[in-house]
């Protein structure tokens, strides 16, 4: 009977390892934000913390000069990291706000950076962007994938929010109306937050 109990647990213990192996980074638990304001709502619902800080694999894409990129290039900044595609209903109701949002706080501290995966590469992608009105966000395309494998990412659109050393601190799989005063206060904030870091 002992036996039996020891292999089960040397089963789970294997399973649960091969799961966190295969799945990678959006399988590891995300903690909601415990802070609820006076109203009893979440200031942060937009956005799952994780907890701790997660560093990120590799992985490349490239700028609209078709430039090879990596968040090596944006170490330094808080940036909102959005993979998406144009054949993606639920993104392509997003970006209109994740656009606003880049044209309210984006700059030297903070940038919203969307990573297209269409396969058809960045022709396509203008052309969205031109049709939507896109004026803010720069246009950033991984035509081959490399962005969703190295993350393993499930569905789309999927967000993270990524500090100034370039660890994850925030996740969202899902659309989210990105310039409400709920994830300006959540950017805002963790802006401050770097800030005093620095200092």
């Amino acid at each position: 009977m002992k036996r039996i109990f020891v292999s089960s647990s040397v089963f789970v213990v294997l399973f649960a390892t091969i799961c966190l192996l295969r799945y990678g980074f959006t399988d590891y638990p995300v903690a909601e934000a415990a802070e609820v304001d006076s109203g009893g709502r979440n200031p942060v619902a937009p956005m799952n913390w994780l907890d701790p800080p997660r560093s990120l694999p590799e992985f490349h894409f490239v700028d609209d000069a078709g430039q090879e990129r990596s968040l090596a290039d944006f170490r330094g900044k808080v940036v909102l990291l959005n993979i998406w595609a144009t054949w993606c209903p639920p993104c392509r109701t997003e970006m209109p706000s994740l656009d606003r949002l880049q044209s309210k706080l984006g700059g030297t501290g903070f940038q919203v950076l969307p990573v297209s995966t269409d396969q058809e590469g960045i022709a396509v992608v203008r052309k969205f962007y031109d049709k939507i009105g896109i004026r803010s966000l720069e246009l950033f395309v991984d035509q081959a994938g490399e962005t969703e494998n190295a993350l393993k990412i499930k569905g789309l659109p999927t967000t993270l929010l990524i500090d100034r050393s370039g660890n994850a601190i925030g996740l969202k799989m899902g659309p989210v109306e990105w310039d409400s005063k709920e994830v300006f206060a959540l950017i805002t904030e963790q802006l401050n937050v770097s800030i005093e870091q620095e200092e």
